[in-house]
């Protein structure tokens, strides 16, 4: 795999968790196609190679500057020759906190849409959803705050005060 250069579909969360710990906002905008789609964690929507450049951006420099992104499993599903679906798990570490001295561990699920242009796979879409350990939903408390919630222990969902 040459550095930048998706050779295969599952290249892509390769190519992005390396240009994630380079810090290069660039390399990361590159893996898409140029009115590719991406939904971060919270929902948030760029519509353009240059929207995901610009977020990411922003995001190394001041969120994730120290952060380093860990690649798990990854699962290619080909839908044809030239299109595919990569799911990938990772880990993400030293992210900056505002408000505290130290951030735990996160765990992501990514999913990529990506298709073969020539002898290069580009994203045309990807999400990133935060994994919650143990949880199968969120509930919104009366608090307005989202509280894990597991279907299983209507226990914890009291507890919650739901």
């Amino acid at each position: 795999m040459e550095t930048g250069t998706a050779k295969a579909p599952g290249d892509i969360a390769k190519l992005f968790v390396q240009a994630w710990n380079e810090r290069d906002a660039g390399g990361i905008a590159e893996l898409f196609e140029e009115d590719a789609d991406f939904v971060n964690v919270v929902g948030l929507w760029w519509e353009n190679r240059e929207d995901i450049r610009r977020a990411h951006a922003y995001g190394l420099q001041v969120i994730f500057n120290r952060s380093e992104l860990k690649l798990g499993r990854v699962k290619v599903k080909n839908l044809t020759d030239t299109n595919a679906i990569v799911h990938a798990r990772m880990q993400l570490s030293g992210q900056t906190p505002k408000e505290q001295t130290s951030a735990g561990m996160r765990h992501n699920q990514f999913l990529f849409v990506v298709r073969k242009h020539d002898n290069r796979w580009l994203c045309v879409s990807a999400q990133n959803t935060d994994i919650v350990i143990g949880a199968e939903t969120h509930i919104r408390n009366q608090q307005g705050e989202l509280m894990p919630a597991d279907y299983r222990s209507q226990s914890r969902i009291q507890t919650l005060g739901l």
